[in-house]
């Protein structure tokens, strides 16, 4: 089983910025990719951001040029630095990982979600 804590988020100010990390622990062979989703209310769950285990990255384009995705290998930890914060980025954040947790069997984890609340 793998389990991923989330730390970070909080309120801000628009324009100011925020930084999340999720951390992977448990049973991990290799992780596929990982990534952040986030859920206003009202709305479905969207990606923000994801890396792959190539490196490969991709963002929504509501947060091109405003948020860094990055990842540490060895601590299994992926981080979402925002920037440039806006009201509409408001949500609550999830981390995501698609892992493999042995040669033949991968399965997709969700943290609890944290909230980043972005005031005018």
């Amino acid at each position: 089983q793998v389990q991923l804590a989330e730390s970070g988020g909080g309120l801000v100010q628009a324009g100011g910025s925020l930084g999340l990390s999720c951390t992977a622990s448990g049973s991990i062979f290799r992780v596929i990719v990982q990534g952040w989703y986030r859920q206003a209310p009202g709305t479905q769950r969207e990606l923000v951001a994801t890396i792959n285990a190539g490196g490969g990255i991709d963002y929504a384009g509501s947060v091109k040029g405003r948020f860094t995705i990055s990842r540490d290998n060895a601590l299994n930890t992926v981080y979402l630095q925002m920037n440039s914060l806006k009201s509409e980025d408001t949500a609550v954040y999830y981390c995501n990982a698609r892992i493999y947790d042995s040669l033949t069997s991968w399965g997709e984890y969700w943290g609890q979600g944290t909230q980043v609340t972005v005031s005018q």
